[in-house]
């Protein structure tokens, strides 16, 4: 146990909870326009609580959120912005920096998936985080074409790239074998992410339910990569919600406790870094760090 590595939890979510400004559409963005003292202030307790790798606060620098003019306007500067608040909460320390690599045009929305735009984004970002982050963080990705927008954007530059998916948890859609909410399996989207060189396949933003069978596809396909699982606390969304629209409430079943024992079944189907997404707070995470610390 003492190999698995602790992510931080849903920063969205945290933001709100601690009073930073927050509404949509800016989302988790807002705060690194109006409070980045309150985004220190999240880093900072995450930290506290056990978690060993950060992840920039850049999931919402992204025109869906910001909109195309302040995108264009004022993206590198934020993304900079967020780079540089994980940096100073990290310190010197054992502390890792992910810089975030959102879904470019809209999470849980494959069907507007667009190869150039999406570069083009991840690349401001990219310049923004660049000189503050250990290395790559490809998350919540709904498609494979989405994860080669993303590792083409980071090319060449020498940090590692972590891919983390995004998988079908419809209760109403019954699929034959783990899939992602494109509907391609997850099979060929580990597949993808391996050929594409990323050292970890994750899977995120979706219910803690769905996690196991996907961790057992990944083992079986890639044993040599590192495999994690940060689940969300939402209740499951239908196949033509797209996250980040409204604010959804929260399973009140999916306690610390809870949890923790999902996390044992991913750390035992293969595992070795867990956190959280949205809805998981430092709570959760100081139980992960305390059971497998």
């Amino acid at each position: 146990m003492s190999t698995v590595q602790i992510l931080d939890g849903g920063m969205g979510r945290e933001l709100q909870r601690i009073g930073a400004p927050f509404r949509q559409p800016e989302w988790s963005a807002l705060a690194l326009i109006e409070g980045p003292d309150y985004v220190r202030q999240a880093h900072a307790s995450f930290i506290e609580a056990g978690a060993r790798v950060i992840t920039t606060n850049s999931y919402a620098v992204v025109p869906f959120h910001l909109g195309e003019d302040r995108f264009a306007e004022r993206g590198l500067e934020l993304a900079a912005l967020a780079g540089k608040l994980a940096r100073e909460a990290a310190g010197s320390g054992d502390v890792k920096v992910a810089g975030s690599l959102p879904p470019a045009l809209g999470s849980y929305r494959p069907d507007l998936f667009d190869h150039g735009r999406s570069v083009a984004i991840h690349r401001v970002l990219a310049e923004g985080l660049r000189p503050y982050v250990d290395f790559w963080l490809a998350e919540t990705q709904s498609s494979i074409a989405e994860i080669r927008a993303a590792a083409e954007a980071v090319r060449g530059d020498g940090k590692p790239v972590w891919v983390s998916f995004t998988l079908a948890d419809d209760p109403d859609e019954r699929l034959p074998v783990p899939s992602l909410r494109s509907g391609e399996s997850v099979a060929d989207g580990v597949r993808a992410a391996r050929d594409l060189g990323a050292v970890a396949v994750l899977f995120n933003c979706s219910q803690p339910e769905v996690m196991e069978p996907a961790l057992s596809v990944a083992r079986e396909i890639a044993p040599e990569l590192r495999l994690g699982v940060y689940a969300n606390a939402f209740p499951p969304q239908r196949k033509t919600a797209a996250a980040n629209e409204e604010l959804d409430e929260l399973r009140a079943e999916i306690t610390e406790a809870a949890y923790v024992g999902w996390a044992r079944r991913w750390v035992a189907a293969g595992a070795s870094i867990v956190g959280g997404c949205c809805g998981i707070g430092p709570d959760h995470i100081a139980g992960l760090s305390r059971a497998f610390s």
